[in-house]
């Protein structure tokens, strides 16, 4: 099983409650729709255990993947290009994407 693991924070001025919102009601249906993803689910992240230093990263998505290469052309389509703009236009920054593989 592979994992998309999207580790971000929201640009300045963004309302953490309008972006929650959209990702629950848009991004997250949308892309459990792909044939490629198995889940998505999206973290607040709320700190560093026992460190009381702030995370480096606001939120964290982890995508279930059941297919890389479809995960690939499903990204392409008309509608999963829009979400992507707007998630990565209106909402994210300091944004990284990292490709995993479980194995254990």
């Amino acid at each position: 099983m592979s994992a998309l693991i999207v580790l971000f924070n929201l640009q300045e001025g963004v309302d953490p409650a309008e972006y929650e919102a959209w990702a629950q009601t848009v991004d997250v249906p949308t892309v459990e729709g792909l044939d490629s993803v198995d889940s998505m689910k999206v973290y607040r992240v709320d700190g560093l255990m026992g460190s009381d230093e702030p995370a480096p990263y606001r939120y964290c998505e982890v995508i279930e993947v059941n297919d890389l290469e479809g995960l690939g052309r499903d990204v392409t389509t008309e509608e999963m290009q829009a979400i992507a703009a707007k998630f990565q236009g209106e909402y994210a920054a300091d944004l990284r994407f990292l490709v995993s593989e479980q194995f254990a």
